[in-house]
Formats: structure tokens, sequence, C-alpha cells
């Protein structure tokens, strides 16, 4: 253990600074940091919302009509099968019903092909088409004489309600945090209830429309003659809805949909005539849907439709088979900009109701942050006089490696673009403490081997050797302890974890490389005759 390489000085010098490179960025202005050349690290650690304030809400995910307009898709797929060439089952009155499907047969001896065009229906929805009235079947159908139902179970709705949930917290993650770098938290609490803590966010307004709009975009048929401004009642196939382009308060729409807005895969805020415009791109499906579409109805006006209101409604001019739009309106950069975030990041699955808002001040922050700086001061300072007053010589090289670990922590964090909380400072000062435990394993066992007349070359040999496993196994433990607080924890017990483990992989570290590195290179130089320890 006294043989060090000069390839292993390299090392350690590069990682340490390295390590300052990345962590000097959190100790300057952030003015500065915008002229720092970019090939340069300029990345900071973010401040979690008990640290520099923020918003915090909590929401309630509408379910209600979740499972009836599931049940609509579901009539869909049914009457696909029904009428497809490998079964040409004959039916009428196929319709939806208190959240059932219900028809009835022509022909009552039909009634085993419309089980297996069922049972195929049900496989493609992911239940169990083996399985239909088990425990985890989530839709079963029954006949009655040539009457026939199909319901969602209670295994299905349960199950529906969470990926309900789960797609909303994956919508709004986008929508909130599209880039990545504000690492808002965002869990369920519940079955049905979702929580947004959102760091630093100073415009609670803003907010709430990015996460409250639905953002269900369909396209719309106008009706080829009547006027929404003329008819007090919709015509059968058709509806009237509110206009919110400024032109019409209202429009008669074809009820059907044209088009779905679930096929746009991107969107961006553009300039159209010195307007603000947002612009956007479909799939193939949808780019193939909207080409015919248009072909098809030159000169007719086709209305954009946004949570049922509609935003616009240009007339089709020619034929657009390039796959892109433009959505035009009376629009401001800021909201185009927020239309454009919400069509990227797609429709929410069932509407948002707020429960719950807070607003944390950064007054309160500040007074977290003072704490934290404090306690890791008080912890520093007497960790440093122990060591000192403990192992001489040997206590300042400990100091040195606890420092240059701090400074790799900081480090690691700017590196992940990881969020610090008040309980991460708290796993920050734990590892101050534990950070010199392997260095105290060393050292007595140093003084040990001094103890049993062994030379101090050998004594330093054996010490560091023996004492790496014991290192090793004790730190494994508890970073294991720390990986399972991080996978399964949520919010401030996550942030403890994220700074515990990266704690104990710099002290590992910093003990066994950096403090073997001063004090082979002290005894080498100085060859003692006796260990000052």
């Amino acid at each position: 253990m006294v043989n060090i390489s000069r390839g292993q000085v390299i090392a350690v010098a590069f990682i340490c600074l390295l390590g300052l490179a990345f962590a000097l960025p959190n100790a300057l202005n952030k003015n500065f940091l915008t002229k720092v050349p970019g090939w340069l690290p300029s990345q900071t650690f973010n401040l979690g919302l008990d640290l520099q304030g923020g918003i915090h809400l909590l929401y309630s995910v509408d379910l209600s009509g979740v499972v009836s307009e599931r049940m609509k898709d579901v009539r869909k797929q049914v009457r696909t099968a029904f009428r497809s060439a490998e079964f040409r089952v004959k039916y009428l009155r196929l319709r939806v019903r208190n959240d059932r499907v219900t028809f009835r047969l022509v022909d009552p001896n039909q009634e085993s092909l419309a089980r297996r065009a069922l049972r195929v229906v049900i496989d493609d929805l992911g239940g169990s088409a083996n399985a239909l009235t088990g425990a985890g079947a989530h839709y079963e159908f029954r006949f009655n004489g040539p009457n026939g139902v199909l319901t969602m179970t209670e295994t299905g709705r349960t199950a529906l309600a969470q990926r309900t949930v789960e797609q909303a917290i994956e919508i709004l993650r986008q929508r909130i945090d599209p880039t990545g770098a504000i690492d808002p938290t965002i869990q369920a609490q519940g079955t049905d209830r979702i929580l947004i803590q959102v760091p630093g966010e100073k415009d609670p307004d803003s907010l709430r429309r990015k996460i409250g709009t639905t953002a269900k975009m369909t396209f719309h048929l106008l009706h080829p003659s009547l006027d929404g401004e003329q008819v007090r009642e919709a015509p059968a196939g058709y509806r009237l809805v509110g206009g919110e382009d400024g032109f019409r308060q209202n429009y008669l729409i074809v009820d059907e949909v044209a088009l779905d807005g679930q096929h746009i895969v991107d969107a961006s805020q553009n300039f159209q005539d010195g307007r603000p415009v947002v612009s956007f791109r479909f799939d193939t499906t949808g780019a193939r849907q909207f080409c015919r579409i248009t072909q098809a109805n030159i000169n007719r006006p086709f209305a954009i439709v946004l949570d049922n209101k509609v935003i616009s409604a240009p007339v089709i001019q020619s034929a657009i088979c390039g796959g892109s739009g433009i959505i035009t309106g009376r629009f401001t950069i800021q909201t185009a900009n927020e239309l454009a975030l919400l069509l990227r990041a797609g429709a929410l699955p069932a509407p948002l109701r707020i429960e719950e808002q807070r607003q944390v001040g950064a007054e309160l922050g500040q007074d977290s942050i003072d704490a934290g700086k404090f306690a890791s001061i008080i912890g520093l300072i007497l960790v440093i006089v122990f060591m000192v007053l403990a192992y001489g010589r040997f206590g300042l090289f400990a100091n040195v490696a606890l420092l240059t670990n701090l400074v790799l922590i900081a480090a690691a964090l700017s590196l992940l673009q990881a969020t610090l909380t008040l309980p991460g400072i708290a796993g920050i000062v734990l590892t101050i403490g534990m950070a010199v435990d392997a260095n105290v394993l060393i050292f007595e066992r140093i003084r040990e081997e001094v103890r049993a007349g062994r030379t101090p070359m050998s004594a330093i040999d054996t010490g560091y050797r023996r004492a790496l496993t014991t290192i090793i196994d004790s730190n494994l433990t508890t970073f294991i302890a720390a990986l399972l607080l991080f996978l399964f924890g949520s919010g401030p017990v996550q942030g403890f974890g994220v700074t515990l483990s990266i704690g104990l992989a710099t002290s590992m570290f910093t003990a066994i490389m950096v403090t073997r590195l001063f004090v082979v290179g002290w005894w080498r130089r100085a060859k003692p005759q006796a260990l000052p320890i």
C-alpha cells in the first residue's frame, strides 16, 4: 500500500482538480456564469422548494368521465370486430349506457360468433380472454337471449384509474419541466390526487394554466351552410361550441372528429406577418389523414378545437400534405408558447381540480439555507479539531481529505444536476462525520501495528491493507440503505439518499486514496524513525 505509482498520483490529482472545476460555479455569481465559455463547466446544482421557495399544489384527478370515454373506445372496437370479414356479426343498437356497452343480435344463432369477437376485442384491450370472470379480468360480457352487455370490472376500473394518474403525472412533468432543469416534485397521493412542488416558481397563474388546461385538441369540419351565430340548437350530427378566436362567439361543427390532436408530435411558437402563431407537425398517420381531409374540403373552414373551444377556424386554401400546419389566433408570444408546450406534452387523460395551493417564500428558504450552513460549519470545525487532537499530523492529512470530499460532493451534485433540499444538507452534515470514519479505522490500525513493534513503513502498509476490508464492508452496507432511500423514497427522502450516497462514494475515494497519497509522500520525504500518531 506504500507503493504509489506516478499514474495513480496523476489520476488522484486529476480527479481532485476536475472536482474543483465542477464545484467552483456554485460559488460564482449567476451573471458571471452566463459569460463563461461553453467548454468550461458552468452547471450548478439546483435548490429544492424548501431552500429557494416556490409553489406547492395539490390536484385531484376527475376520474368520473374516464370510464365513459374508455367504453366509447370499446364500442368502436366492438363495432369494428362485428363488421370484420372474420365474424360479420349482425347487430342493432350498439350503444354505451351507464358505462357499459350494450347491443342486440339480429340473429340469436350468432351468439357463439359474437362471443368469439368479444374475446378478440378484450384480448386487444389487454384483458384476459381466457379468464373473463376471474379476479384479474378487466372486462366481462354476458348474454341474455339476443341482448349482450360488455362491462368493465372493478379490477379494470382500478387499473384504469392508476394508469390515468400515472399518465397525468408524466404529461405534467413534460409541461412543467420540459428541459429537465427544474426537477419538480410530481407524485401521486392516494388513488386520485397529484402533489406538485415547483422550486423557484414565481408565477403561480402561469403554472396553473400549464397544469389545469386539459389541452385536448381535435379538428372538425363546419356545417356547410348554417352559421353558429344564427342557430340556437344544433341539428343531428352537429354541435355548437364557443369561439375564442375573436371572430365568432359560436361555431356549428361536425360532431364527429375529423382528426385527433394526439397525432401532433411537435409544436413551437413562430411568427407569421409579424404576429405570433403556433406551428405544429403530425406523425405519419396524422399527416396522411390531414392531407386527405384538406384535399376533399378545399375552400371550407376547418375548426381547431381546444378543450371544447374553437381557437382557430381557417379556410382550407389548398391540400396540405407536408404533415405540418399553423394555428393562428389572438395570441401573444406567451400564450403561443404555452399552447405549443401543451401540444408537445399532450392532452391530460382527465381534468384536474385544484385542492390546495401554497407559496413558499424565499425568506423561509433562506432561513433553511442559513441553518444548514451553520450546522455544516460547526460539524466541520468539530471534526477537524477532533482529528488534529487525536492523530496530530495524520489528522491534518485526514482534514485535507475531508475538505476535498466536500468539493467532490458539490461537483457530483452539479454534474448530475441534482436538487439539493434541506434533508440533502442533513445528508452532507452526516457525511462530514462519516467521512473520517475510514481514516479513524486506518489510523487506529496503524497505531496497533506500531505498538506491535513494526517499522513505520510496515505499520503504514499493514494499516491501510488490513483496514481496507472493514472500510468497504461498513460503507457498502450504509450505501445499500442510502440507495434504498433513493429508489423507494420520494421528495425529501430521496434528497437525503442522493447526498448520502454521493458522500459515501467520495469519502471512500478521499479516505483511501487522498490520505494515502499524503501519508506516503510525507514518509518518503521525511523517513521518520517513529510515526507521530
